[in-house]
């Protein structure tokens, strides 16, 4: 059938309308573009179609730098103008407070603050992670595509680090020249790379078990000149795997990056904002809606490897940070190290179970995409802190809890401002700052 697309969803996908007014989700296709599409699935109330053919571009349409784009899962939203994918992120955050979050037009109109971004729309991953597969006795190694089942080979990745241009045709090659004579049972690789440090991280993800580590580590070495070489162990079922074993092959054993007036240490199992310019704008929200004073008491939660905590503990006179995943809290407690810090509480644990029982003056929540527990929003309603700080990488479970503290009548909403961590993508983070009522 013939469609016009009206705009892009939260998701890859862009929206159109048949004659009868069924809401169709396509997949190739932006908004304003006329096309031919063909129906995959249909219910009662919506349908899924892929484009055959594109038979009026949009105005809004490019020709992206990458080749791969509507094929690979990492840039869906490649082929749209920047400013038009600035305008679709911030629409969907809008539609998400009204729909999810019930808040009126005008509250939204006073709450929700222009969307921040930094200049690169591409080159700006400082990680990337490759799918690996055997294909007809070969090993072979790529990007996911959108299709699960395809692994798309590539030769350079423009949405990663433009500094390392050759890294991940370097790594593909070693690890496939490997992986054809050896088994190296791969799950994934990591590949992390910083412009600012020269850092350069290549994490392996295995099953226990042997493992030829010392010719793995030469090729590699040789291939990529790498800073720090790591085997990531993992046990358990495919979809409930857990890490085990953190192990060095070569080098620093870590990878590190600059990221405001810090320097981190991140382990590869550890969670770490794949855009580091524009992590730093997050930090710059926290801290001017949060203003922490010198005597102030700080929490943070799902608080990571310290990309808060350490701003924080620089202004505070203390800070609880509160996280879950081992390897994090691990790359926590050495940041907090080398950064000469001795005044925060490096708490391991579920943020509800190990929420701090003191008296808080200011708090930061950057919850996973699953948002804040609804015990969550009651104990953060029930401290005394006077500004707190959510930063989130989903509109809709942030409207739904944003929705649940405007019930609690504590804490009301300030401002709303998305961050475009990730061009090219329909991914954006929102910091909200929301201050007690008086």
């Amino acid at each position: 059938m013939q469609l016009t697309v009206e705009r892009m969803a939260y998701g890859p996908d862009a929206i159109a309308r048949t004659a009868e007014g069924k809401t169709v989700f396509v997949t190739g296709a932006v908004a304003g573009d006329v096309v031919e599409a063909t129906i995959d699935t249909e219910g009662p109330t919506f349908a899924r179609a892929h484009v055959e053919r594109i038979i009026e571009p949009s105005p809004n349409r490019i020709q992206p730098p990458c080749p791969f784009v509507g094929l690979c899962g990492g840039c869906p939203w490649g082929a749209l103008r920047r400013e038009d994918q600035l305008a679709a992120k911030s629409e969907n955050l809008r539609s998400a407070l009204a729909r999810i979050g019930r808040f009126s037009a005008d509250d939204i109109d006073r709450l929700v603050r222009p969307i921040r971004h930094t200049e690169d729309a591409w080159g700006y991953r400082n990680k990337i992670e490759l799918a690996v597969r055997e294909e007809n006795g070969h090993v072979v190694l790529g990007m996911h595509g959108l299709d699960p089942d395809q692994i798309i080979r590539i030769d350079r990745c423009p949405l990663f680090e433009k500094a390392f241009p050759k890294a991940l045709k370097s790594a593909a090659g070693a690890l496939s020249y490997l992986g054809n004579s050896r088994d190296l049972s791969l799950e994934r690789v990591g590949v992390r790379a910083s412009r600012r440090t020269k850092a350069l991280e290549v994490a392996l993800w295995t099953p226990t078990g042997g493992f030829p580590r010392a010719h793995v580590a030469r090729v590699l070495e040789d291939a990529l000149k790498p800073t720090s070489i790591v085997r990531v162990m993992t046990k358990g079922e495919r979809k409930a795997r857990r890490v085990v074993k953190n192990e060095l092959l070569a080098g620093q054993g870590s990878w590190t990056e600059r990221i405001g007036s810090e320097v981190m240490c991140v382990s590869a199992p550890s969670f770490f904002q794949v855009n580091t310019a524009a992590a730093e704008i997050l930090i710059d929200l926290v801290m001017d809606a949060l203003n922490p004073g010198e005597d102030d008491i700080a929490c943070d939660l799902y608080c990571g490897a310290g990309t808060f905590t350490l701003p924080l503990a620089r202004r505070c006179a203390w800070v609880s940070a509160v996280e879950s995943y081992g390897p994090a809290v691990r790359d926590l407690r050495r940041n907090l190290e080398r950064a000469g810090l001795d005044n925060v509480d490096a708490i391991g644990g579920d943020a509800v179970r190990e929420f701090p029982a003191d008296e808080v003056d200011v708090l930061v929540v950057d919850p996973p995409r699953a948002g804040l527990d609804p015990q969550a929003v009651e104990l953060i309603s029930d401290t005394s802190a006077r500004d707190v700080a959510y930063v989130s990488c989903d509109p809709a479970t942030l409207a739904r809890d944003l929705a649940r503290f405007v019930e609690r009548d504590v804490f009301e909403p300030v401002t709303v401002t998305p961050v475009d961590l990730f061009p090219e993508t329909f991914h954006c983070e929102t910091v909200v700052h929301l201050s007690r009522k008086r």
